[in-house]
């Protein structure tokens, strides 16, 4: 009996509607694009498929579930955070962690996808991984160390801006109303520093803020926030060496 013509990667099953001629790049590329658009809320590899006019059976020809679809999603987006071999480390590291919050900043919805669920573990960035290494060695760390500051390095790298650009509430209006009201209920008495501070931090701090980064951008703080860290590794390697 004659086999019926393959049609894609696997070919399709009786009955079943032609696939669209698809790429792995440009699933990915309509991912990230719902992504942007929509939120994680529509994100989904059937969101991806009706966008593409396809099953999405289609979909997995080409990436085997919705972890690994996410994990080339995160590799595009932080494609160009590598800083050039060339800086000193101490700038090195400055400038990875600016280039990561640049890169967030760009795709705001997709800061959970990394900061959250780690999906980059299923696509490492061998470029990213050697790089850190090889600048935080330079630097003086070895062995344990060497990993220690590895992840020290990568928990400040996500963990600032993951915060900064945290999803926000569908109920924001409401938050803001709630926050707004806040410094007036504040025990002086109680809380002094909070009473004097609340009204200034309203809005452009953790925790007593109802937008995100993408809004309302945190630049002071985390060119502080750098700079403490590269300071606290110079502090470790000085009280080391003596």
């Amino acid at each position: 009996m004659a086999k019926s013509p393959a049609t894609g990667p696997r070919g399709r099953d009786k009955g079943q509607r032609a696939a669209p001629e698809l790429s792995k790049a440009q699933i990915v590329e309509t991912g990230l694009r719902l992504i942007d658009e929509e939120g994680l809320q529509g994100f989904s590899v059937r969101s991806v498929a009706k966008a593409l006019g396809c099953y999405p059976t289609a979909i997995y020809w080409y990436t085997p579930s919705r972890h690994f679809l996410i994990a080339e999603i995160v590799t595009i987006i932080l494609r160009d955070v590598v800083p050039t071999a060339e800086l000193e480390w101490q700038d090195w590291l400055r400038a990875l962690l600016t280039r990561y919050r640049a890169a967030i900043a760009r795709h705001p919805n997709a800061a959970p996808l990394i900061g959250v669920n780690l999906v980059s573990n299923a696509s490492v960035d061998v470029d990213l991984l050697e790089g850190l290494l090889t600048k935080l060695h330079q630097a003086g760390f070895r062995d344990d160390a060497l990993i220690d500051a590895y992840n020290a390095v990568v928990g400040a790298m996500v963990g600032f801006t993951t915060q900064e650009f945290a999803m926000e509430p569908p109920d924001a209006d409401d938050l803001q109303g709630y926050l707004k009201g806040f410094p007036a209920g504040i025990d002086a008495a109680r809380h002094p520093m909070l009473a004097r501070m609340a009204g200034p931090m309203m809005g452009r701090s953790f925790i007593l803020r109802w937008q995100n980064g993408a809004t309302r951008p945190m630049d002071g703080a985390f060119a502080l926030y750098v700079d403490a860290f590269v300071a606290g590794l110079e502090a470790l390697l000085s009280r080391a060496d003596r």
